[in-house]
């Protein structure tokens, strides 16, 4: 039942880019099985939590999760498409409630009238910037899931005004081989309208596009200015949600 290799997850799913996000390559630590057309991906510390990811017909991937659930500790939650964690919810008894956001992906870069705005000295990857980087995310963002100084973060993009000012930033974080992921995008409260939110994530999208294929990232579901940013780059929505396990037998 176990799968144990990146190209054995990739062949059965190399079209969904949740589930090969979730994979992240197969790094030790990561886990995956199949039964049937159900796949899991157990994911330690991915995007700050341990995450199980799940692909495939609800009544194989409730029967396929009940089986490695005593492989798992308590911590690990359900992540798929919304309509199969809500059957999921229903099929399992235990778990906890559906909490829905927005998947959103592309591997196209961004029209050229998207990043022509900026020099180079405005926008670009930070160095030694944590500081800074974490004040604007205080200020602007301050429940954002990603923050300087945790694992998976491997740099931070930024925008500054002409005094130098950092006004907005976006991370690249938790991205693996064949999928590039952005989080913790920000821009100061004040400065909110004027397309440093947008500049900063063109730029970060078209690098992690050109470095990995893909771009990623998950946003909140009522986050509608957000999504119309993202839209506007050409990034597409799945609804998606996660949801606590219940307790293994």
């Amino acid at each position: 039942m176990e799968l144990t290799a990146a190209e054995d997850v990739t062949a059965a799913c190399h079209d969904d880019t949740l589930v090969v996000w979730a994979a992240q390559g197969m790094p030790g630590g990561v886990r995956a099985w199949a039964l049937g057309e159900a796949v899991a991906v157990a994911s330690p510390e991915l995007n700050r939590r341990d995450r199980l990811t799940v692909l495939g017909p609800a009544a194989q991937v409730a029967a396929l999760v009940l089986r490695v659930l005593p492989e798992l500790g308590p911590s690990y939650r359900l992540l798929g498409d919304r309509a199969l964690i809500a059957e999921l919810a229903e099929r399992m008894p235990g778990t906890g409630p559906v909490r829905p956001f927005e998947w959103m992906d592309t591997a196209r870069p961004s029209s050229p009238q998207e990043t022509a705005e900026g020099t180079a000295e405005e926008i670009g990857w930070l160095g030694d910037a944590d500081g800074e980087v974490a004040a604007l995310l205080a200020e602007a963002a301050p429940s954002a899931w990603a923050v300087p100084g945790l694992p998976g973060i491997r740099r931070w993009a930024g925008v500054r005004s002409s005094d130098g000012t950092l006004v907005a930033t976006a991370a690249d974080a938790w991205s693996c081989p064949a999928v590039g992921f952005v989080a913790g995008v920000a821009t100061a409260q004040a400065l909110r309208g004027r397309g440093y939110g947008r500049r900063v994530c063109a730029f970060a999208f078209d690098a992690l596009i050109a470095a990995h294929g893909r771009v990623a990232l998950v946003v909140d579901t009522d986050n509608y200015p957000a999504i119309g940013v993202y839209e506007r780059l050409g990034l597409n929505g799945r609804p998606v949600a996660a949801l606590a396990l219940p307790a293994a037998p």
